[in-house]
């Protein structure tokens, strides 16, 4: 999975292995310098050393560069004095760290683009398929625990993946160099170090065993957290009104210190990590001390090897000791990882969801209403419940206007639902125009309508761009036709920056009925053949609802319309009233002629009536 996603970043990736290769080396050649330092500190060697040919008979490359090395620094240090040749040493140690940082840095901010790049590819994937997926998926899933996935879930993969890249191109390639440069120095002391690596990563793995598991159930417990505050948000009237602040307080307080409790067990897992590695390493680096220093009090090698010198033991020991610290930092990587995978297993969980509302490979392309919707013995359950629909067959003519009425869950608002393929029938077909909606483009679906629920849905943002929210590049005169006729554009001239007003979250700083004609003002710029109202006045009162429906009326006038009514006196006089009982359909025809009938229709408007 993350190989997918860092596979853009190729070049980054590329660089950031040369500048570590470089770093190394320089680390390399700037330890080296204090060979020669220390002999001329403390005189240990006395050596008189004669320039070796490349290639000499008998002599390694090691000897002879080891020879050439020592040559020319004796040879400065007879023309120049010793503390002239120290000072050139030490120069030489500063500029091989200069050199040896500078790439450290350009590796590090090479890193940079990539733990970005990939946390906003990350988090755009999401978004988009949030935005593909149908509307039945966020039935089942809670809000709260979406937005905790593309922010607390994205932020661990970040803090645990993204960030062990680096660790996981840096360390290996400085393990690999200060091995080879151990194994140069000494191969028999740096056999006796490699007994010891394997130990130091299994312990480290037998740490971190069980974290992953453990840090799934953190991550759900923070996502009822972000659900607690999210559905405190969208219901703090409600909450204010029962006096419900203690109860939801203590609610709050179990699930936050149930997560307190949980990532305190993670948190202290992964702070074992260091102290663990830290003192394995100096365990390894004691019995290396005391191996090396036991050749050098005795003068010979153990194992009947090469001799090493003091000076050559104390650079073999700097270099072990720098290859201990990647060595911790791939085991706090291989420690840390897994917290990473648990949250991308929660992303994927998203990512990989299957959405039933497939289009066709080569879809119907259509850019007109011409005819009639038809259902043909339409049925529909939703994920395997009961039938919501049973039987419906319906024609809906071009220019009429139907209305859908019955009681809460007859199964109108399903209905309504499955003209733009929000699901799929379980059973029967859907047309337009004669072709089945399976077969169409659901771009150009969806394109033929335009909607105004129940409850506006508007966004942060001004007026302009909510009335113009769909139409591309949509001018100013035609917003402010579409709320003129909308009976929208006084109220908006009143605000204090006219169009360009924001109206906050869901549009909470307009009221209901400014908020229904803002919905109404945005279907009519968009100007859809097929108008489908969701009980567009049912929520306002009777002032606000003599205003929209007569915004409604004129939207109404020259489309198709399929309204949901709840008040009957909205419908009286639609071209047709379906009436819904229990997902079937059980009458149609016009106001009169259903109360005529004396049948389910009547009984409504009775009862309404009372």
């Amino acid at each position: 999975m993350m190989r997918q996603y860092a596979s853009p970043y190729k070049g980054y990736l590329g660089g950031a292995v040369v500048l570590n290769i470089l770093s190394a080396i320089f680390n390399v050649f700037s330890f080296a310098v204090i060979i020669p330092i220390l002999n001329i500190l403390f005189k240990l060697d006395t050596t008189q050393y004669a320039f070796m040919p490349w290639g000499t008979p008998g002599a390694g490359f090691k000897d002879i560069l080891v020879n050439n090395a020592y040559y020319y620094v004796q040879s400065f240090a007879l023309a120049h004095g010793a503390i002239n040749t120290l000072l050139l040493l030490c120069a030489v140690m500063a500029l091989m760290t200069i050199l040896k940082t500078s790439c450290y840095f350009g590796a590090s901010a090479v890193m940079i683009p990539i733990r970005t790049g990939i946390v906003k590819d990350i988090r755009g994937r999401i978004y988009r398929k949030i935005l593909a997926l149908p509307i039945g998926f966020f039935s089942q899933e809670r809000k709260g625990d979406i937005i905790a996935r593309m922010s607390g879930d994205v932020a661990e993969v970040e803090a645990s993946i993204t960030a062990s890249i680096e660790m996981l191109i840096k360390d290996p390639i400085l393990i690999l160099i200060y091995f080879a440069i151990l194994t140069y120095v000494s191969p028999e002391m740096m056999v006796f170090t490699i007994v010891f690596v394997p130990p130091f990563v299994w312990v480290m793995g037998v740490i971190g065993k069980q974290l992953k598991r453990q840090s799934v159930e953190a991550q759900t417990l923070w996502s009822d957290t972000m659900s607690q505050v999210e559905e405190t948000l969208g219901g703090l009237r409600v909450v204010k009104a029962f006096n419900a602040e203690k109860k939801m307080a203590g609610r709050f307080e179990h699930i936050i210190e149930t997560y307190r409790r949980k990532i305190a067990r993670v948190s202290t897992r992964q702070a074992l990590a260091h102290p663990v590695s830290e003192l394995l390493g100096t365990i390894m680096i004691l019995i290396v001390v005391c191996f090396g220093g036991a050749m050098i009090i005795s003068g010979k090698s153990i194992f009947g090897g090469s001799f090493i010198d003091a000076p050559t033991f104390i650079f073999f020991i700097i270099i072990l000791y720098s290859v201990i610290e990647p060595i911790k930092e791939l085991s706090r990587a291989a420690y840390g990882i897994p917290k990473g995978l648990a949250s991308m297993e929660r992303i994927n969980r998203i990512l990989d969801a299957q959405n039933p509302i497939a289009e066709r490979e080569d879809p119907v392309r259509i850019d007109r209403f011409e005819d009639r919707i038809s259902f043909d013995n339409v049925s529909f359950r939703y994920d395997g419940g009961r039938e919501v629909l049973r039987g419906v067959t319906l024609d809906i003519e071009k220019g009429r206007t139907v209305a859908i009425v019955g009681e809460s869950g007859a199964g109108k608002s399903t209905l309504v639902d499955l003209i733009p393929r929000f699901y799929d029938t379980a059973g029967g077909e859907i047309r337009i125009d004669g072709i089945p909606l399976k077969d169409l483009r659901i771009k150009d679906l969806r394109g033929l309508m335009g909607n105004v629920n129940q409850d506006p849905i508007l966004f942060n943002d001004t007026i302009f761009n909510n009335i113009a929210y769909g139409v591309e590049n949509a001018t100013e005169e035609e917003v402010v036709a579409a709320a003129k006729i909308a009976n929208a554009h006084e109220f908006i001239m009143e605000k204090e920056e006219g169009y360009q007003t924001n109206i906050g979250d869901r549009g909470v700083k307009l009221s209901g009925g400014q908020r229904q004609r803002i919905s109404i003002a945005r279907a009519i710029l968009k100007n859809p053949p097929i108008l489908i109202l969701d009980e567009a006045t049912a929520s306002l009162d009777t002032e606000s609802e003599r205003i929209v429906q007569e915004a409604l009326d004129r939207l109404m006038s020259t489309r198709t319309t399929i309204a949901i009514a709840h008040r009957l006196s909205t419908v009286r006089n639609a071209d047709e009233i379906i009436v819904l009982h229990e997902g079937e359909v059980v009458e149609r025809g016009r106001h009169e002629e259903l109360l005529a009938l004396g049948g389910y229709y009547k009984k409504l408007n009775d009862m309404q009536a009372l």
